[in-house]
């Protein structure tokens, strides 16, 4: 019997295929390129992200799925991906000077930041478990030599040993996960195992609640969510602070698609046995990362704690369910990504060759030295923190609203005591760089073009978000109905 190809749509992951075509094409490129033309690796890589968001607009308002119903493009899906896309463009923008400054420059890094989209949008289109765990492995692996790409920095070194032990260490908790939903659905499939359980084929079962609950765990460490989220110290602090930014981002995101997707599609029939843990673990993380953040000197340590405690709240959003609930992580997770890169370029800047002068006191003074680059950073500070008129602050109230009208009041509450707990070491930033002398080492900063420019978008998106969020909250909302 002849075996027969399932015909494949290949316009549906346009977006994938460049990504995959020009990181290999940057990979051959590179060793032919002299050391003052390595850049070219650079523009390459931000042109091939421009063509592959242009591809990924281009399939809104699609539903369909390619590969035997194994990758699915819809709305959900390509949100997500333009999450990913303006986090990678943003990332590439500011790297390419810092690589200058310190000596870095080649090809691979901007191939590996390719590879690394390229998973996380398997992870947003995947329709299945196999695929996703792809996804999950290729997105992975390549930050893990990402953030040991200063070879010659112990830290760095440390940095990356660390994420790859814990990263696998979670992968096969991901696996056995897969392996036992599959033995007790007999597919991994999203759509036939919701079908399974709804339908009486696979009783929840002891099974299926294990099998479920070694996902939860694989996604809650690339999340990043307490008591999955050691590994991130650590590696936020030893990672090059370009590749910071990008793990602390897209990846998170990346997470996050496939934990909604996978726990509001396909085990929505026992919702209940899952929330009330999803409910603690929301708890606990928002309330650990403030906490432990406020004792943090070092300003890349601090934005780590922090961003565990932002994956809290958009685990709020995972326990509130529904449309309103996976709409408001979907807003959220974008804001998150313009704040947050833009805290870090500002960090990057402030740099110099070798001392990435992340103290909080290097900060002290900024306000007179450079007050445009301390002006900015308030702005991204309190956005973090939830002020008005910012993205962050819209983003909470969405988050907080879906979770009260689910009956979660109690989580909510927890949220906004986090959330003015948060105030403290966020403000303190601000108060150090208007308030306290300054540093009679710091040196005349110069902010370059692409941090120039970073800066800009990730303002403008944290205002826009602030004061029109109408626009991308309804196209969220869009997103998400496909999912039901």
């Amino acid at each position: 019997m002849d075996w027969i190809m399932p015909a494949v749509d290949f316009n549906l992951f346009l977006p994938e295929i460049l990504l995959c075509v020009f990181a290999i094409l940057i990979l051959i490129l590179d060793p032919f390129l002299s050391r003052d033309k390595k850049i070219i690796s650079g523009h390459l890589s931000w042109i091939t992200i421009i063509l592959a968001f242009s591809a990924n607009l281009n399939l809104w308002d699609l539903q369909k799925t390619t590969f035997s119903q194994m990758f699915l493009v819809d709305n959900y899906a390509v949100f997500f991906k333009s999450i990913f896309l303006i986090g990678s463009l943003l990332v590439i923008f500011f790297s390419m000077n810092y690589l200058k400054r310190e000596e870095l420059l080649r090809g691979e890094y901007f191939s590996l930041i390719l590879f690394s989209t390229l998973g996380m949008m398997l992870l947003a289109s995947g329709f299945d478990l196999v695929v996703i765990f792809l996804g999950l492995e290729i997105m992975s692996l390549s930050l893990y030599v990402l953030a040991g790409f200063k070879r010659a920095d112990l830290n760095s070194n440390e940095a990356s040993l660390k994420y790859f032990l814990m990263g696998a260490f979670a992968t096969g908790f991901l696996l056995y996960g897969i392996v036992m939903i599959y033995g007790s659905t007999g597919s991994t499939n999203l759509e036939q195992i919701i079908k399974s359980i709804a339908f009486g084929e696979a009783d929840p079962n002891l099974l299926v609640w294990a099998g479920a609950g070694l996902l939860l765990v694989g996604f809650g460490f690339k999340i990043a969510s307490v008591p999955f989220h050691m590994w991130v110290p650590d590696v936020y602090q030893g990672a090059p602070t370009p590749i910071t930014a990008f793990i602390s981002t897209g990846p998170k995101a990346a997470g996050f698609s496939a934990l909604l997707r996978v726990f509001l599609f396909s085990f929505i029939t026992i919702k209940l046995d899952w929330t009330s843990i999803v409910w603690i673990m929301a708890a606990l993380t928002m309330t650990v990362g403030n906490v432990i953040a406020i004792l943090q000197s070092d300003i890349k340590r601090m934005l780590a704690y922090s961003s565990i405690a932002h994956a809290g709240y958009v685990l709020v959003a995972l326990v509130a369910g529904g449309e309103s609930g996976i709409s408001s992580a979907l807003f959220y997770l974008l804001a998150y990504t313009f704040m947050n890169i833009g805290a870090f370029t500002v960090v990057i800047v402030l740099g110099r060759k070798g001392e990435e002068n992340t103290n909080l006191d290097d900060y002290s003074g900024l306000g007179a030295k450079a007050p445009l680059l301390a002006i900015l950073m308030s702005v991204f500070m309190f956005s973090l923190a939830g002020f008005p008129p910012t993205a962050g602050f819209m983003g909470k109230i969405y988050v907080f609203s879906a979770a009260v009208k689910s009956g979660f009041v109690g989580l909510v509450i927890i949220g906004v005591l986090n959330s003015l707990v948060s105030v403290y070491y966020y403000l303190r930033v601000i108060v150090i760089m208007f308030m306290h002398p300054p540093d009679i080492k710091m040196e005349k900063v110069t902010i370059t073009f692409g941090a120039t420019i970073v800066l800009l978008v990730c303002t403008w998106g944290v205002l826009q978000l602030g004061i029109f969020p109408e626009r991308v909250l309804s196209l969220a909302q869009a997103s998400v109905s496909s999912i039901f």
